[in-house]
């Protein structure tokens, strides 16, 4: 555990569930990822934690932000960014919420279709526009490629009507997914991506910006691979595909900037094997599906769980959260093993939650209150 958390944790008594985040840590991810990848721009993605102590901190490095909403936009504004430094990257966004961003000084937005292009030809004349592609997201453990992003014929097609409708056709983006643990899907998409500016440059469209999004990972239960082994493979790619001509680059991290930095302390609810011998034994915390931890959905992220019992005999475990909904169980599936001694009143640790918890959690669902959080 991080150690500066873990004296945090012993020298305070606040009621659970929790979250506590060392701001410091975010600092050192932000200059690590800067160092590895020095030409590309950082836009933090600002919906993993939109804490005002990480924005804050944030702005005083020179990050820019990547925003998903107008609230987004205000908060980056009322951490002290210009205007100009944040994106609007959210693909479906309402005509009002363009319309503020843009009288605030925001002038780059992305759209995946025609009817959000001319939205934003509404609303924010003149105004910088990138078009997020459809690729492959094979390898992440958040896939975000249904929802999002169009095919080259079709992003070709708008970013020539952009033009005709007098906004700045500025680049292309993509996604290749949340928690990516291939390397070579940065690979693939850049590649895809290049194409396409080729053929926009016959035809006239100059584009200067490719966004590669986010989708760096952490490491949870498994190791996964080093950020240097992601920016190499990136920085190859970029000189492969683009040769002399590589335009302006965009990433967006968020998990990987904020994620370690943060942990869940939670107490043990109950623990029973509800006179079931075969089966696993119910572990209930105070917290669940419906507190934050919204990424367990499909068992996909697993998070790291420590108990106050290092040693000792274990038994497989089933996760759950401590609402009356059948759907608020964490961990079924997955093979958790914790102690067997481990019993209601105890306290837990869930590591690398600094990322997608506290945006996640719900409002007094069952009504129990939102998620504490302390930066640090």
């Amino acid at each position: 555990m991080n150690p500066k958390i873990t004296r945090f944790l012993e020298n305070q008594a606040l009621p659970t569930p929790y979250l506590v985040v060392d701001v410091d840590h975010v600092e050192y991810r932000y200059q690590q990822l800067k160092t590895q990848l020095p030409q590309a721009s950082i836009y933090y993605a600002v919906k993993a934690n939109p804490a005002m102590a990480i924005l804050e901190r944030l702005v005083s490095l020179g990050s820019s932000f990547d925003a998903a909403s107008w609230e987004e936009v205000e908060l980056c504004l009322q951490a002290g960014a210009p205007a100009g430094g944040i994106s609007f990257g959210n693909t479906i966004k309402k005509a009002s919420a363009i319309a503020q961003a843009y009288q605030a000084g925001v002038r780059l937005f992305a759209f995946d279709c025609l009817e959000e292009l001319e939205k934003i030809a509404d609303q924010a004349p003149n105004a910088q526009v990138y078009c997020r592609l459809m690729v492959e997201n094979k390898g992440a453990e958040w896939p975000l490629s249904r929802k999002f992003g169009t095919t080259l014929d079709n992003a070709k097609t708008l970013m020539l009507k952009a033009k005709d409708l007098g906004l700045d056709p500025y680049g292309l983006s993509f996604h290749v997914g949340s928690q990516q643990t291939s390397i070579h899907a940065y690979e693939a998409a850049i590649a895809k991506t290049a194409l396409l500016f080729t053929d926009l440059a016959h035809a006239g469209i100059d584009l200067r910006m490719v966004n590669l999004g986010g989708g760096f990972p952490i490491r949870y239960q498994e190791e996964v691979p080093e950020i240097d082994q992601f920016t190499s493979t990136i920085a190859q790619a970029m000189t492969q595909y683009f040769k002399n001509n590589i335009p302006h680059i965009i990433i967006e991290p968020g998990r990987f900037l904020v994620g370690e930095a943060g942990t869940i302390c939670s107490e043990v609810v109950l623990t029973s094997q509800r006179g079931i011998p075969d089966g696993p034994k119910w572990v209930y915390l105070d917290i669940g599906r419906f507190g934050g931890l919204a990424e367990t959905e499909g068992e996909a992220i697993k998070y790291q769980i420590e108990t106050p019992y290092p040693e000792g005999d274990m038994v497989s475990a089933a996760i759950a959260g401590p609402t009356c909904d059948g759907a608020d169980i964490m961990y079924e599936k997955t093979p958790y093993q914790l102690p067997i001694q481990l019993k209601s009143g105890d306290r837990v640790s869930l590591h690398s939650t600094g990322a997608y918890v506290s945006s996640y959690c719900a409002t007094k669902f069952n009504g129990f209150k939102p998620l504490a959080e302390y930066y640090i």
